[in-house]
């Protein structure tokens, strides 16, 4: 009984020597730059977003945030490196919700969104909206859905590729409407937008910024936003889910750190971006590049990370989409 008592208390001194040592390096954190890894290429939307928050993060911090690119596999290889990479906030992944959906298609990839990372914070929305051509009698989001549901297999849709969010938005539409519409994926908005103007296509799913302005040219319609996100310039068009209540689609952007990464030490950095966030200078670039600031804190994030994996599940399962 002696020993076992000489050992717990042991166990406890080295514990305490532990969260001693945790406390002192979060309260010291940072001490050298921070970096940001992007899984896409320089100038990209991801890539815009995180060189906007770098400079601020740095003012919050005081230390250097830097921004490295890690293109390739659908931002997985920067994934994999974050989620390889040591627990001491030094190396943070600016993720996006391509991630949680990648797991559902590629079961192989090297490492679980979730159980990966430790969520630091929720950072911004990418409103999603769909256009069609000026020929198509749909102008909302209510007459969009009766107008496919009276036409099964007469019209076709575009995205930006199987497995976006841009593609699983409408397939979630399809799924509680029951509606019958083709899809058709294409490499980006700089594609479809000209498809959908010059009748090639009757609609198309797109960032909100691609829309509005060639609808306020007069070029397409935008019908119908995918979530209720409140971007300036798009106030005038209607949400799906006047239609179809409850229903929000938007590509997220949240800051992620290894896991493992002490709790003290993501609390500094949940608090940088909540600050950061409340830039007047960040919301204005924010709006101009088709986002709006949504800081959600770790533990509120990690919920809806989980929540948000569920639903690409379930629509990816009931849609029966694959890659090839």
């Amino acid at each position: 009984m002696k020993i076992f008592n000489t050992l717990t208390r042991r166990g406890m001194v080295l514990a305490a020597l532990l969260g001693l040592t945790v406390s002192a390096q979060a309260q010291s954190f940072p001490t050298k730059p921070v970096r940001i890894l992007v899984g896409y290429s320089a100038g990209g939307g991801v890539d815009t977003m995180a060189r906007l928050l770098a400079p601020h993060l740095s003012t919050q911090l005081g230390q250097q945030v830097v921004v490295e690119n890690r293109a390739g596999a659908a931002g997985l290889i920067a994934g994999d490196a974050v989620a390889k990479a040591a627990p001491d906030g030094y190396t943070l992944l600016l993720g996006e919700s391509g991630l949680l959906i990648a797991q559902h298609l590629q079961p192989s990839m090297s490492f679980d969104p979730i159980k990966s990372f430790a969520p630091v914070a929720g950072l911004f929305y990418s409103p999603l909206m769909i256009v069609a051509g000026n020929n198509v009698p749909a102008k909302n989001a209510k007459e969009l859905i009766g107008l496919l549901k009276a036409n099964p297999g007469k019209y076709s849709y575009a995205s930006s590729g199987v497995g976006t969010v841009q593609h699983l938005g409408f397939e979630m539409l399809k799924g509680q409407t029951g509606a019958f519409v083709v899809h058709v994926p294409y490499r980006g908005a700089s594609q479809i937008v000209p498809d959908v103007i010059g009748g090639q296509i009757p609609f198309g799913v797109v960032s909100a910024t691609a829309g509005i302005s060639q609808s306020k040219a007069g070029k397409l319609q935008a019908v119908a936003m995918m979530s209720n996100v409140n971007l300036p310039g798009a106030e005038n068009v209607t949400p799906m889910s006047d239609a179809l209540p409850g229903f929000s689609v938007a590509p997220r952007l949240m800051l992620l750190a290894p896991a493992g990464t002490p709790a003290p030490i993501v609390d500094k950095l949940t608090e940088a971006v909540r600050a950061a966030l409340t830039n007047p200078e960040v919301i204005r670039s924010a709006n101009l590049q088709g986002a709006v600031p949504a800081f959600l804190p770790s533990a509120e994030l990690a919920a809806d990370l989980v929540r948000e994996s569920a639903t690409w599940a379930k629509t990816i399962k009931e849609q029966k989409i694959t890659v090839d």
